[in-house]
Order: C-alpha cells, then sequence, then structure tokens
C-alpha cells in the first residue's frame, strides 16, 4: 500500500528536512510540499491525499486552523501536526490531529506514525 503525503512547513530548512525523510520511505508518495497551508489547502481539495504533515506556526493560518479545515473536508486526509512547542498538544487533540510530533522531530518518529497510518488502514481495506 502505497500513501499519498503533503508537508508544510514555513521554514525552508524544515520543509526541505521532511520532504527529505518522506522521499526515503518505502511506500510513501510525497506529493507535494508547501510553504504555507493556502497552497497546501488547495492541492488536498484537488487532489486525494491520505497524511498531512504540517507545521503549527505558520505567518498565514496556523497547523490547527489548517487541520481543523482540512477535516471539514469529505474523504479529508489525516494530518500530523509539527511543532517546537509541546503545549500544542492539547490544540492538536482537541481538533483530533491524527498525531502531534515536537520538534526537533527524527526520522524514526515520522516513521512510526507512517507506519501506524499504513497499519491501520491496511485494516481498514
Amino acid at each position: 500500500m502505497s500513501i499519498r503525503v503533503i508537508a508544510v512547513d514555513n521554514s525552508e530548512e524544515l520543509l526541505v528536512k521532511i520532504t527529505g525523510i518522506l522521499k526515503e520511505m518505502n511506500g510513501v508518495e510525497l506529493c507535494g510540499s508547501f510553504p504555507e497551508a493556502i497552497g497546501a489547502m488547495q492541492y488536498v481539495k484537488e487532489n486525494p491525499v491520505d497524511l498531512v504533515f504540517s507545521d503549527v506556526v505558520m505567518p498565514d493560518i496556523s497547523g490547527i486552523t489548517f487541520a481543523a479545515k482540512l477535516y471539514e473536508l469529505p474523504n479529508h486526509p489525516e494530518v500530523v501536526l509539527l511543532s517546537g512547542i509541546p503545549g500544542f498538544s492539547l490544540e492538536a487533540w482537541k481538533i483530533r490531529a491524527y498525531d502531534f510530533i515536537v520538534k526537533p522531530y527524527t526520522r524514526a518518529q515520522i516513521a512510526k506514525v507512517v507506519n501506524r497510518f499504513v497499519r491501520e488502514n491496511e485494516r481498514a481495506v
């Protein structure tokens, strides 16, 4: 099973890091990387996406607001929020984000979330 993933982070350095991790993972199709949520939202509305990795603190729309808007869409992707501020995990829980990872994250943390998503969705098929 291959999952379709996008990444959103306004930090160019961190966007390069997460996209590099995702590109190297077996079973992951990186469909896009976006420096802001507005472009990512448009992409998700027009293309099937399974999983979104999004920064929380962004200038245009926060990752929390972005995730909440994604969850309003029919056939919405799951959202994994990324932040250097652990306190945002409560907000992530409130909107029922798929997961929350504290920055700086590791390849193993990203892989753990992706593998859990794959396992859970294989059972659902």
